[in-house]
């Protein structure tokens, strides 16, 4: 990943929903997990807006299908995804190494 491209919070928690959901990552679908998992409910529109975000990125493809005789866009996590995922987890994991955070400390 190139500077500019790293993973905003919101970015991150769509692709690890669609992750979690498989075969069966469609847009109401990845809101549903998120509301469950993080406890956060984000506007349809926000999913939705951030899943085209990652579709131009290369990190999320889109797929349609028509089973059942009903048009459905299905989502997947990309092997340029998935690295990206992995580089925020490194990040991140590297910056809480051997910190301890103090209540009430501005410092």
């Amino acid at each position: 990943m190139g500077r500019g491209d790293h993973l905003g919070e919101f970015e991150q928690i769509v692709m690890l929903a669609i992750a979690r959901l498989g075969d069966d990552a469609y847009g109401m679908r990845i809101r549903r997990e998120i509301d469950a998992r993080s406890g956060r409910s984000p506007a349809l529109g926000a999913v939705y807006a951030t899943l085209d975000r990652l579709t131009d990125k290369g990190l999320v493809l889109l797929r349609r299908d028509s089973a059942g005789g009903r048009a459905q866009w299905f989502f997947t996590v990309t092997p340029q995804g998935v690295a990206a995922l992995e580089k925020a987890r490194e990040i991140q994991n590297r910056m809480w190494a051997g910190l301890r955070l103090r209540r009430g400390s501005a410092k």
